[in-house]
């Protein structure tokens, strides 16, 4: 999967000139929905075919400051898809590679009338995607 790309503007800095640590939830959900569009379910099918998926919690670690004009390069990875929950990791690194945020969003699949979806029955492809991309197991444990 190819990293979202994000320029940092100047609205999205502090007084001191810093990111505001708000803006890198903002850039993680601009990153999903790239990711989503790149597996072939932008949100616009999502929504057509009536699933939603809301955030049911955020986990961000701020390792380095970033600044306008800054790029900031966001790679999501698959940690954890159980058909209803998934979970998703993003590191995020600016142009010298360095890793100025680490973070985890999770998310639950609904249909618009709000009860769960279960993806393997529903939406078997896009079940086998996200579990392709899943981290290989450890065979030792």
């Amino acid at each position: 999967m190819k990293p979202y790309k994000h320029t940092v503007h100047y609205y999205e800095t502090d007084r001191m000139g810093f990111t505001h640590h708000s803006n890198y939830i903002r850039w993680m959900e601009e990153a999903r929905i790239d990711f989503f569009d790149q597996l072939g379910w932008n949100y616009q099918k999502f929504e057509d075919e009536g699933l939603i998926s809301p955030v049911t919690s955020v986990e961000c670690r701020y390792l380095h400051s970033t600044t306008f004009p800054d790029d900031v390069f966001i790679a999501i990875s698959v940690l954890e898809f159980r058909g209803v929950r998934l979970k998703l990791g993003y590191t995020m690194t600016n142009s010298e590679a360095k890793i100025v945020c680490k973070a985890v969003s999770e998310h639950c699949f609904l249909g618009k009338d709000g009860m769960p979806v279960r993806i393997n029955k529903k939406f078997p492809e896009f079940y086998d995607t996200l579990n392709r991309l899943l981290p290989e197991s450890d065979p030792e444990g």
